[in-house]
């Protein structure tokens, strides 16, 4: 089957990756978690670890074996890259191609790997110029965008911006692995 690197960031919504991550290692796919230092404040790495059987990456400096860069070792054995949930902050650093974390300097080095990105933010941060202008470069450069819903948020707002269902997502993917 395939590899699946899958970027956790720092919304709500991330207890909804680990529900892909198990299916997906169901079916058989190996599931590489990288989650970024917000995303940790919201879901523990140890439940993905348990749900992928794969160590979960969130340091970048970490200490690694010498004959091993990680952050090219993991973009390099991945076939495609799914961040989900997606803060405007990490579309806003891949579309800046700022690479400062474990997971913004993965997703650089994956080279013409597909890339699913799945937005959960505030409507208002979903709308706001800045995001939009980061989400239209990344789909020029060929990111794939499975597009927020508008539903109840966990602000109590009700607006487009809530992560789309994992059913949707999960189906995005699969088609693009064949």
């Amino acid at each position: 089957m395939s590899c699946i690197l899958l970027g956790v960031t720092g919304s709500i919504a991330a207890y909804k990756a680990a529900g892909m991550a198990d299916r997906l290692t169901k079916m058989g796919h190996s599931v590489q978690v990288i989650m970024t230092a917000s995303a940790r404040e919201f879901i523990a790495p140890l439940t993905f670890q348990t749900l992928t059987h794969h160590k979960v990456y969130t340091d970048l400096f970490e200490e690694i074996a010498y004959e091993d860069v990680r952050h090219i070792s993991l973009a390099k054995s991945a076939d495609l890259a799914l961040v989900a949930p997606a803060t405007a902050n990490i579309i806003g650093k891949l579309a800046s191609g700022i690479a400062d974390d474990m997971l913004s300097t993965v997703l650089m080095a994956l080279g013409n790997k597909p890339v699913v990105i799945c937005p959960a933010m505030n409507t208002a941060m979903y709308e706001h110029p800045a995001t939009q202008r980061n989400v239209a470069s990344l789909k020029s450069w060929g990111c794939i965008f499975v597009e927020p819903k508008e539903s109840l948020l966990a602000c109590g707002d009700i607006g487009k911006g809530a992560l789309a269902d994992p059913e949707d997502i999960l189906k995005t993917v699969l088609a693009l692995l064949g």
